[in-house]
């Protein structure tokens, strides 16, 4: 069982049936399979995305400027975490917002010792904001927190996606998902785990990848048991 995960939540997965916004029974539901993993005892570090709200690429498209839509893109991420942290405190799981955007009225800011501080109270930390810095994902978020606070493994927890796939599944019925793979394999093929940047930081860090549906239940809790599911990306020399 691994002690320490970083756990990607995509933002989509947080609107449900909806085409945008934020469904708090989804959320709630998301809750309860985090509440379980919680009480194996396992520090749980959340990096949350934006995607079901806002999206820099998608602004950029429209013509804004890419830095003041990526920004745009953080405070999302931002309300999601609110949303996710409520849901776990009405399960009674103790929680806190941790965000590199200095905004002290509704989140603490992100600082390392801090963070490693609350995972020794047995506290699960939603880290929010992304890097702080435009043209980078939370992919790259999630990579970062890893590689600071040592964790075991980064939990990739996809929207309605089982893993890894040699070829779009959507698109191809003879698409074979992979049941592992190293990131050499990942950064040369290009596959779609996580962008090229996080990915560089993983392979340098020697942090492992599991990517796995999260809308399967009981599949967190299986992924932090190390069953076998989705695609697990490995560190090799």
């Amino acid at each position: 069982m691994y002690k320490r995960v970083i756990l990607k939540l995509s933002g989509e997965a947080l609107k449900g049936d909806g085409i945008y916004g934020i469904h708090p029974m989804t959320v709630k539901s998301i809750a309860a399979e985090i509440k379980d993993i919680y009480d194996l005892g396992v520090d749980i570090g959340i990096v949350v995305g934006a995607g079901n709200l806002w999206r820099g690429k998608t602004g950029e498209e429209l013509g804004m400027d890419r830095a003041q839509a990526d920004y745009m893109g953080m405070l999302g991420t931002i309300m999601n975490a609110l949303a996710l942290q409520d849901a776990l405190e009405s399960f009674s799981v103790p929680t806190r917002v941790m965000t590199v955007l200095q905004i002290s009225a509704v989140a603490e800011p992100y600082i390392r010792r801090r963070a490693i501080r609350h995972f020794e109270k047995r506290r699960v930390l939603i880290f929010a904001g992304g890097t702080g810095s435009p043209f980078f994902s939370t992919d790259t978020a999630a990579a970062l927190r890893a590689a600071e606070l040592n964790a075991d493994i980064i939990l990739m927890a996809k929207n309605g996606v089982e893993g890894v796939f040699d070829k779009d599944p959507n698109a191809h019925d003879d698409a074979k998902m992979y049941k592992e793979l190293t990131q050499d394999r990942v950064l040369l093929d290009k596959l779609a785990v996580m962008d090229s940047t996080a990915a560089s930081i993983c392979r340098e860090n020697k942090i492992d990848i599991l990517v796995f549906n999260m809308n399967t239940h009981g599949n967190m809790k299986k992924a932090v048991l190390e069953d076998t599911i989705g695609t697990l990306v490995k560190w090799e020399e």
